[in-house]
């Protein structure tokens, strides 16, 4: 495989970085960067130690850092999980409320942990930051006991002061939600398996409307809503296909149970992701009364359920 990191990517400008992600020799990692300049989303690092974590370090190539920025990338542990020694000296701060570099979840403690360390990074009140915890905890756990993945998840994040951001990557390189989804549900393609997972009440456990009282299917609806509030964006990445939600347009405020119909880009001819990528930016500054806003998301998840009940029992049944 190779992967080209680039001077800038974030999401609204992920598409060129995705295209250009070569998964032929899938047994190899050749990384290379940007002479100049480095700055890219968590996203793009969690998809790169996703990747090398799989691999001897004698199958994994990095070419040399020259960038300013190539600091960045040790403070975020990159080369860690790439296995190889960086040559680059850091004076080590405090991270707490500024980033959390790569980390590996592979179980309750380490999860545990990874949403300790991501309270200081919202900056927001308890009451605020309580509904981002327990979205990012869910979204993580459905990894862990989904994914099949025997490396679990692989997360990062960056708080940005000057926009009031924080921006998170989580990758894993597990089943896919393709075949998550199509344990319960019939996805004709990875696109459709990315609408499912994103309408509230479907969960690849069960073909139940609604899903059970443990799982409604309802993580990833969660964040994407409350992207669609702030106007953030969100991607999520799976097999050959993406979703990006757009930053909204105007003052109006709609939250949709078919993602489809949020304004959106959409992609189903990428290369290859052998399990499933997300990259959110959350913006904190004009945060929304979040007790308001779950309870909005709870109104919707109930009506979705309640509407997809009443077309399933209005089908005609033949026997």
């Amino acid at each position: 495989m190779k992967i080209h990191i680039p001077n800038s990517v974030w999401l609204g400008n992920i598409d060129p970085f995705l295209d250009g992600f070569d998964v032929r020799n899938p047994n190899t990692l050749n990384i290379t960067v940007n002479k100049k300049w480095v700055s890219i989303h968590p996203m793009v690092l969690s998809m790169i130690a996703a990747l090398s974590i799989n691999m001897d370090s004698s199958k994994i190539e990095c070419e040399k850092l020259e960038a300013k920025s190539k600091h960045y990338l040790e403070r975020m542990r990159l080369f860690d999980f790439l296995k190889m020694k960086s040559g680059i000296k850091i004076t080590e701060h405090e991270s707490s409320g500024r980033f959390i570099p790569l980390t590996q979840i592979k179980n309750s403690a380490t999860l545990t942990k990874f949403i300790a360390d991501i309270t200081p990074l919202l900056h927001l009140e308890p009451k605020h930051a309580e509904p981002i915890r327990y979205i990012m905890s869910e979204l993580v756990r459905n990894v862990l006991e989904h994914s099949m993945s025997k490396h679990g998840a692989i997360v990062s994040a960056q708080y940005y002061k000057k926009s009031n951001t924080v921006r998170i990557g989580i990758a894993d390189t597990g089943i896919g939600i393709w075949q998550s989804i199509n344990q319960s549900h019939n996805p004709k393609n990875d696109l459709e398996a990315i609408r499912l997972a994103l309408t509230p009440g479907i969960t690849g456990t069960t073909n139940k409307e609604g899903g059970t009282d443990r799982n409604a299917g309802a993580g990833l609806f969660f964040i994407k809503s409350i992207a669609v509030v702030n106007s953030d964006f969100f991607v999520i990445y799976s097999g050959k296909a993406m979703y990006k939600l757009l930053k909204r347009k105007g003052t109006r405020i709609g939250l949709h149970a078919d993602p489809f119909k949020d304004r959106h880009s959409k992609r189903d001819n990428l290369p290859c992701w052998n399990g499933t990528v997300v990259g959110i930016d959350l913006s904190l500054n004009s945060t929304q009364e979040f007790s308001l806003l779950l309870k909005l998301l709870n109104q919707t998840l109930s009506e979705a359920i309640r509407e997809r009940k009443k077309s399933h029992y209005k089908k005609p049944q033949f026997i």
